[in-house]
């Protein structure tokens, strides 16, 4: 039997992630609010219309993860076009993450799933997803800010 050494371990991805959910956050704060929620560039969305795939993801998708239950999948949030109510929102979800992530065990992440009864894939392909299109949609935060002449936080600071 040989052995297989961990490269990352449970915690460290999540304190990945949340790192990543961290910087995330600190743009959605920079950008002015009504630019947040009505700039746009070559015909993507505002910058606002990102964050809400991103809550409508994360939490439900671990969530599924979690129990079982398929959801359908939400994007759309009644936010008022106030920059508060989605950081808000973020900053529940962020502990919610850290609620749904503890009840994941390990041995699990290489099971398939099927999110939102559309996207399969194992555990730890989703939750890369979930990563990996936060960091995209967050880049497309930082072409907005620097049209707008604001400099973004560093890409690398992510405490």
């Amino acid at each position: 039997m040989s052995k297989v050494a961990e490269i990352i371990t449970h915690e460290e991805l999540l304190k990945h992630w949340q790192g990543h959910r961290n910087l995330t956050r600190r743009v959605i704060e920079v950008f002015p609010e009504e630019e947040l929620f009505h700039f746009s560039i070559g015909g993507m969305r505002p910058f606002a219309g990102m964050v809400m795939e991103l809550l409508g993801i994360a939490v439900p998708g671990l969530r599924e993860i979690v129990t079982g239950k398929i959801t359908e999948l939400n994007e759309h949030f009644e936010h008022g076009n106030k920059k508060e109510n989605l950081l808000k929102w973020w900053d529940e979800s962020t502990v919610e993450i850290d609620a749904l992530w503890a009840q994941i065990p390990t041995e699990k992440f290489h099971d398939t799933v099927l999110l939102f009864g559309r996207y399969q894939g194992t555990v730890s392909s989703s939750i890369f997803y979930f990563i990996d299109n936060e960091i995209h949609h967050r880049a497309q935060g930082y072409v907005y800010l620097r049209s707008l002449g604001i400099e973004p936080p560093f890409f690398w600071d992510r405490p």
